[in-house]
């Protein structure tokens, strides 16, 4: 299948199916975690499932970054 032929299908493919090629397509650019940095994120992963209300919102740490001093 060419690369139009592809292109030319996408919009035959649900919301979800479209994600997932996304998703794909993006962990081919990605270098693999180490077993250390899986079981990292892992880690805080069970922790945030364990206490959500530990993290913060990506709006709020976009505003804490935004407030500090430059180095």
């Amino acid at each position: 299948m060419s690369f139009n032929q592809v292109l030319d299908e996408l919009s035959a493919l649900t919301l979800e199916q479209r994600q997932v090629l996304i998703r794909k397509a993006v962990e081919l650019d990605d270098a693999p975690l180490s077993a250390a940095d899986e079981a990292l994120v892992e880690a805080r992963l069970a922790a945030h499932y364990t206490n959500p209300g530990s993290s913060v919102p990506l709006d709020e740490m976009k505003r804490r970054l935004r407030s500090r001093p430059k180095l």
